[in-house]
C-alpha cells in the first residue's frame, strides 16, 4: 500500500481540559488527519514549530541528542495503524546502515520529527477512514485558539487582540512569564505580537 506524506499544520485546543488536537494533512491533497494529544505533548511539537527556545531541555530535546551522540539517524515516522480511535506510530531509525523499527506514541513520534526534520508517513486506509476534507474556506478557521486566548485574558485582563494594545515593556515581561511556567503557546502568542512591532 502506498505511503502518503504527512505535513503537520498546526495544533488547536481539544474537546476536553489539557488535550488539544494535531492536525496533519497531506503533503499532495486537501485532506487532515486530526489526532488528539496531551497538553505535554502539544508543548514539545509547538516549541519546536515556534522556535522557542525553553529554559531546560524537554524529554524530546533529550532523544535528539542522544541519537545524535549515538550515530543513530530518524529516517522517517510512519503512523500504520488506527485501532478503536487510537492511532499507532513507529520510528524507523538507521545505524550504521542497519533499518529499525521502533513502536512509539504518535504524539511522541511528531514531536521528534519536528526536531529531527524527517518525513511523517500515513497508508492509504488510515486517510480514508480518519481524513476528514477541508476546502480553502474552512481551511482558515480549522484551528481553534480558545484555551490560548483564555490565557491571555487572565494574563491581561482583555481579549487576544488586547495585547496589540500593551506596550512592549509588558509583552517582554509577559513573555518572560508565560516561558518561566513553561506556557509555550501563550509564549508563542505573545511572541508573534512582539515580532509585529519590529517590522
Amino acid at each position: 500500500m502506498d505511503k502518503i506524506k504527512l505535513n503537520v499544520l498546526g495544533l488547536s485546543s481539544g474537546q476536553t481540559s489539557g488535550s488539544y488536537t494535531l492536525i496533519l494533512g497531506e503533503a499532495k491533497g486537501n485532506k487532515r488527519l486530526p489526532i488528539v494529544i496531551g497538553s505535554f505533548e502539544a508543548q514539545a511539537i509547538a516549541i519546536e514549530i515556534e522556535k522557542i527556545v525553553p529554559f531546560r531541555p524537554m524529554t524530546h530535546d533529550l532523544f535528539l541528542s542522544f541519537f545524535k551522540e549515538f550515530g543513530i539517524e530518524l529516517v522517517e515516522v510512519q503512523i500504520y495503524n488506527l485501532h478503536e480511535g487510537v492511532f499507532h506510530a513507529k520510528l524507523i531509525c538507521e545505524h550504521l546502515g542497519i533499518l529499525k523499527e521502533i513502536e512509539a506514541r504518535t504524539s511522541d513520534s511528531i514531536a521528534l520529527a519536528v526536531r529531527f526534520k524527517c518525513p511523517i508517513y500515513t497508508f492509504e486506509d488510515i486517510i480514508e477512514e480518519a481524513g476528514i476534507i477541508v476546502d480553502a474556506a474552512e481551511e482558515e478557521n480549522i484551528f481553534d485558539d480558545d484555551i490560548v486566548e483564555q490565557k491571555i485574558n487572565v494574563k491581561t485582563g482583555g481579549s487576544n487582540n488586547d495585547l496589540g494594545k500593551l506596550p512592549l515593556e509588558n509583552l517582554n515581561q509577559l513573555l518572560n512569564e508565560a516561558l518561566a511556567v513553561e506556557d509555550y503557546a501563550l509564549a508563542a502568542k505573545i511572541r508573534d505580537e512582539i515580532d509585529l512591532r519590529k517590522k
